[in-house]
């Protein structure tokens, strides 16, 4: 076993003497060494009561036959971490707490772990880490919150308060309303109680064969899963005794499985993050345009919050996991032969399966929708493509016109925001979105909920960055839209692909991609229709790409340059190519930005200068 090292022979001496130091008999150092990942915390709903799941998996793995050492694990609660600088730190927390794991494991060498998880980024986090590891593992979550309700009999999820605030901005909900949604749309510990990224996780995690039947649905407040805690270290000393590691479960089959039901329960678009970066240490990439093909052969059965009205606790009295892979069994949907945690096959579970209330889990005769919620889009703006989540598209969405309020950073768009400046339909677009030189989209969208009660329809977030840089800084806007069922799209430049394709050094790919892109936006906005100024006569860079899904720009002005430098987006456009372009097709350049917004007639077209990118200009089809 790995912990011989620390417990067998005289050379072993000082590190059992170390391990009495903690209290531990004789008897129990000859043990397996098991692990837990305790990631309790007092600052995190779904994380308050792991102490209690903690101390009934030390039983479980007692009754094993193995001795329990408990270890911590970070935790962020996006909830509370949205709004303000915090939320810059969730989506790299996930990193921080597989280091971490690999850390402790690796410095201590137990002979298996059990994951005590929770919330977002803890779950791909510890998963990540067991695969790193690859040592017998297996996962417990704390479970889910319960839907909360009103006293005329209204349910209610976290998402609804944040509508709320808008609501009682607005005068459609007194104050009476408004506090009493308040205080009971989280009415007990767990992960919040629809289908948001925690809970899309836990029960992605059932079917990578990583957890027991129950760990994604059980309710925290259950007695069901106090005794699902004792079940899993009971099975991890089995496990451990045949050696049965979660690469030998994680295979590129089972995470198949988990898009297939990933489509079918509708979850959250952050699914799409973490599945990639789950598969990545388990040895191999999951290429996500597979979750297209997918897709369109499963169907979407399920209609959680905050898509729907139905909640985790509904889906958990309906049968749970194994009887949505019940259903989509009855197809042949699944790959029935993997091996999970519990010692059965994926198929063995879902032939126990049963739908117990239809309207909850629907027949696959019977969908919500014949094709699943999530699908992976690709364009001009996207060769590599983007996530939306289809679920959650409304038909009137498909196609959306209206005007672009456009802004070169965040404080200036939320102003806009509180002033009335923006009204439901406008398509806000803001520069400077992204790395490490600007801001964080860790406001806007919340104040557009909560400001005047819009409703956010449709988020689209462009990096052009470093993949982890990208990641970080979309980590805010998902969450949003995953709390709400808003589609959400990442957009991603492949400046860095086309260099290694084309054999081109990053400069030259820039240049190339500026160009292709510079077309694009020419003829997105009609050629002679795009007109740029200079911003204070510094080096001029512009994020033209946003014109080239036709953003409701018929002008557009030349962003600053961050810090007098080129920044990392190799998208931008210097002055001297903008001239060239400009000069090209007969058009002209505004030099000074002071004087930009007069208008200017040339070949009987009147067109519009935006300065600071920050007035409205002239509506145009976003077509998603």
């Amino acid at each position: 076993m790995r912990s011989d090292r620390l417990t067998k022979g005289a050379a072993a001496a000082p590190q059992r003497a170390i391990l009495k130091a903690l209290g531990l008999s004789d008897a129990e150092i000859e043990r397996p060494l098991i692990g837990i990942v305790n990631s309790q915390n007092d600052i995190v709903p779904g994380h308050v009561n792991l102490d209690k799941i903690t101390e009934a998996v030390k039983v479980g793995v007692a009754l094993g036959g193995g001795t329990p050492v408990v270890f911590p694990a970070i935790a962020v609660c996006d909830g509370l971490a949205m709004g303000h600088a915090g939320m810059k730190y969730s989506l790299v927390s996930r990193e921080l707490i597989a280091d971490s794991v690999e850390t402790m494991a690796s410095a201590h060498p137990f002979d298996g772990l059990v994951l005590v998880a929770a919330c977002d980024k803890n779950v791909p986090g510890l998963l990540m880490a067991a695969a790193r590891l690859n040592v017998p593992s297996i996962v417990i979550s704390g479970g889910a919150m319960l839907a909360g309700r009103t006293t005329d009999g209204c349910r209610l999820s976290y998402s609804d308060v944040a509508e709320a605030v808008g609501a009682h901005a607005t005068g459609r909900i007194d104050a009476v309303r408004f506090l009493e949604v308040e205080n009971k749309c989280c009415p007990t510990c767990g992960s919040c109680s629809g289908m948001f990224t925690a809970n899309s996780m836990n029960c992605l995690t059932e079917v990578l064969g990583m957890a027991l039947p129950g760990n994604g649905t059980i309710p925290a407040v259950m007695s069901a899963r106090i005794r699902l805690a004792k079940e899993a270290g009971m099975r991890v000393m089995d496990l451990v005794r045949e050696d049965v590691r979660p690469r030998d479960l994680m295979t590129r089959e089972a995470f198949e499985n988990a898009l297939t039901v990933d489509m079918a329960l509708g979850c959250s678009t952050n699914s799409m993050l973490h599945l990639p970066a789950i598969a990545h240490e388990c040895g191999f990439e999951l290429d996500l345009s597979v979750a297209n093909s997918i897709a369109r052969r499963t169907p979407n059965l399920c209609h959680l919050a905050p898509a729907g009205s139905h909640y985790i606790e509904d889906l958990d009295r309906a049968g749970g996991i194994p009887a949505v892979m019940n259903e989509l069994g009855k197809k042949g949907l699944l790959n029935e032969g993997c091996p999970t945690v519990s010692g059965e096959t994926i198929g063995e579970i879902l032939r126990k399966g049963k739908v117990l209330d239809h309207e909850v889990v629907r027949p696959i005769e019977n969908p919500y929708g014949s094709e699943g919620g999530i699908a992976v889009l690709k364009g001009n703006l996207a060769p590599e493509g983007c996530v939306v989540k289809r679920s959650a598209v409304a038909d009137a969405m498909l196609c959306h016109e209206g005007p672009a309020r456009v802004f070169d950073n965040e404080e200036s768009a939320i102003a806009a925001i509180h002033s009335g400046a923006i009204r439901p339909g406008d398509v806000v677009l803001i520069g400077f979105s992204g790395g490490a030189d600007s801001v964080l989209l860790t406001e806007l969208l919340w104040e557009l909920a909560k400001d005047g009660g819009f409703s956010v329809r449709a988020v689209h977030v462009h990096h052009n960055l470093r993949r982890e840089e990208a990641d970080r800084d979309a980590a805010f806007a998902e969450h949003f839209c995953s709390v709400r069922g808003i589609p959400f799209s990442l957009y991603s430049c492949p400046v860095e692909a086309v260099a290694r394709k084309k054999h081109l050094s990053l400069e030259e790919a820039g240049r190339l991609e500026r160009r292709r892109v510079f077309e694009e936006c020419a003829d997105a906005c009609g050629g002679t229709k795009l007109a740029l100024a200079h911003h204070r006569n510094d080096l001029a860079e512009t994020m033209i790409h946003h014109l080239a899904r036709g953003t409701s720009l018929s002008g557009l002005a030349a962003l600053r340059p961050v810090r007098g430098r080129m920044v990392r987006p190799l998208l931008c456009l210097a002055r001297r190519e903008i001239e060239e372009e400009l000069t090209r097709r007969d058009l002209r350049w505004c030099e000074d930005s002071t004087n930009a917004s007069d208008d200017y007639t040339r070949n009987g077209i009147r067109h519009h200068v935006i300065p600071y990118l920050e007035r409205e200009v002239n509506p145009k089809t976003v077509e998603h």
